[in-house]
């Protein structure tokens, strides 16, 4: 059985940071911070929206864009780090407020990379035909666990959320290959220290170029594709440098790189779906289309998937 996603939706925060007023608020400049990542802006959510309102906004439209309601859901996984509190989970408290009575519900923990292990979690249930159809949602709020006096990492992180709802799909389209990935080792490269968000910012960058371009290459090859094959890249939009070093691995024209850092920032397990909603509603993908998606995160995780597009 193929599966692909038959919906996506998205939610971000009204309120826009720049750059400029981030040099209001620490020893930094908008030249630094768009030379060294690529962002220009973020969304900041205010303090009364949280994880689970923005998974639920994203929910209700990724519904709505596969004509299905909410009882046609079998299962909910989010994916998040930021969740309201330790439990009930996100997928819980969206499953009563969207009424998908039937749906079992569970979050995931992959920071970064986690919307790719949220995808084939469900690619492998659906297969098997245990479920039908199931919402997938990446929703992250990183600024309640950002540092707002660290100016190394402050600068990086944003808040959004991206759903889809996966399922059957005609022979062809949908999942084509995928890997995942962890490496515990590096768990102290990247990890939150008590409230916040710490990082070795060096070796996070070390371990994502030679990670994301490895995963996707790894992708394209199980696939049974070459990279002439491949229509837009999709990465986690962490880092513009560390995005352009997986388009040179793969050998791809600069246009077939999709990016979205420069208005989101770094959105953890939100970039990837936030990223793809764009794409698509910019008319960047069409129905047949050869996407490969690639992220990586904390833990250290790591996951890609070649997929082809439409339903």
């Amino acid at each position: 059985m193929s599966v692909g996603i038959l919906g996506i939706g998205r939610y971000v925060p009204d309120r826009v940071l720049t750059n400029f007023d981030l040099e209001k608020m620490m020893d930094t400049s908008d030249e630094w911070i768009r030379t060294r990542t690529g962002i220009e802006e973020r969304r900041i959510a205010d303090d009364n929206t949280d994880t689970s309102d923005m998974a639920y906004h994203a929910s209700v439209e990724a519904l709505e864009d596969a004509g299905l309601s909410a009882e046609d859901i079998d299962l909910i996984i989010v994916a998040t780090v930021t969740p309201d509190m330790a439990f009930p989970s996100v997928a819980c408290l969206i499953q009563d407020r969207l009424g998908a009575k039937r749906a079992a519900a569970m979050d995931l923990g992959a920071a970064c990379a986690g919307f790719m292990y949220g995808m084939i979690v469900a690619q492998q249930f659906i297969e098997n035909k245990v479920y039908k159809n199931i919402l997938v949602v990446g929703s992250e709020k990183l600024s309640k666990i950002t540092n707002w006096e660290d100016r190394s990492t402050a600068v990086l992180f944003g808040d959004g959320a991206g759903a889809v709802v996966m399922g059957p799909v005609s022979e062809g389209k949908g999942i084509l290959s995928f890997e995942l990935g962890a490496d515990g080792s590096g768990a102290k490269d990247l990890y939150q220290d008590g409230p916040y968000i710490a990082m070795n910012g060096r070796e996070v960058f070390k371990f994502a170029v030679r990670q994301m371009g490895e995963s996707a290459v790894n992708v394209i090859n199980k696939a049974g594709l070459t990279k002439d094959d491949i229509d837009l890249l999709i990465p986690h939009q962490a880092n513009i440098r560390i995005m352009e070093a997986s388009r040179e691995r793969l050998g791809l024209e600069e246009d077939k790189l999709y990016k979205t850092v420069h208005k989101y920032g770094n959105t953890s397990s939100s970039s990837i779906p936030l990223a793809l909603y764009d794409a698509r509603k910019e008319g960047k993908m069409k129905d047949g289309d050869v996407v490969v998606l690639v992220g990586f995160g904390g833990g250290l995780t790591w996951g890609a998937v070649a997929l082809r597009w439409g339903k």
